[in-house]
């Protein structure tokens, strides 16, 4: 048997369930601190197809807990900076990059039947309402990621199904908007840990003091709240959703 990067995940799936995974076509929507975990993780599994989807640059303040932001490339789209990891870990991936920011208005220019799988890190509730209903409507498999923001216990995150959640706030507007558009199911990771009022002061005021690199169209200034975030709970959650994409895909 010749040893390649996937070797190790091969004695767990077996050759059948990696080239599964290779077949596999899957759509991420939000490449931050979530999506960006759940694509390195994912092409590390051997995932050989990919579409990214996100119009943001990557920023100074995103380097605490996004993978793919570094110094190096502040400024870059995150989808290119992401692409450019997945193709340094498997050359052989095929790997689409969409700088839109996925809204009702803008839903017509994806079509989701062609995928075999969709992960939901976008953070603008329309957005996600939308992904998920329309991802109902193609029979595609969805899985989201509910707030991350202003959480600290990386532990204290779950996997459940959207009407079995509780506490968290982001879940609570989703389960209440999906249930009235008929949506009967929706695997989700989300935590029970109360959200914390993020400290802040003039200087480190990302509302006030915007670092966000030339190009950027959602700039910090046009945010109603910043919300505080750390390494540990966006890159768990990412892991968390990109483990449940290989679990469904390969059966295993």
């Amino acid at each position: 048997m010749m040893i390649t990067q996937f070797s190790r995940t091969e004695m767990i799936y077996g050759k059948d369930g990696l080239s599964k995974l290779f077949d596999a076509e899957i759509a991420v929507f939000g490449i931050g601190g979530v999506g960006g975990y759940a694509v390195e993780a994912l092409a590390r599994s051997g995932i050989g197809k990919m579409d990214l989807f996100d119009d943001d640059r990557i920023c100074l303040t995103n380097i605490n807990r996004q993978i793919h932001a570094l110094n190096s490339n502040i400024g870059k789209f995150k989808v290119d900076a992401a692409k450019e990891r997945v193709l340094e870990i498997n050359p052989h991936a095929v790997v689409g990059t969409h700088k839109i920011f996925y809204l009702p208005d803008t839903s017509h220019q994806v079509d989701l039947a062609r995928y075999d799988y969709i992960i939901d890190a976008i953070d603008t509730v329309s957005g996600k309402i939308e992904l998920v209903v329309k991802a109902n409507e193609c029979a595609v498999p969805i899985i989201s990621s509910m707030g991350a923001g202003n959480k600290v216990e990386a532990s204290s995150l779950e996997l459940a199904d959207i009407y079995a959640t509780s506490v968290c706030p982001l879940a609570k507007v989703m389960r209440h908007e999906l249930r009235k558009r008929g949506i009967p199911t929706l695997k989700v990771v989300y935590s029970k840990e109360p959200v914390i009022t993020p400290g802040e002061d003039m200087q480190s005021n990302c509302s006030i003091n915007c670092v966000c690199p030339p190009g950027t169209v959602r700039k910090c200034t046009q945010r109603r709240r910043i919300p505080g975030s750390n390494a540990f709970v966006p890159a768990a959650a990412g892991l968390i959703i990109a483990g449940e994409v290989v679990k469904d895909l390969t059966g295993i």
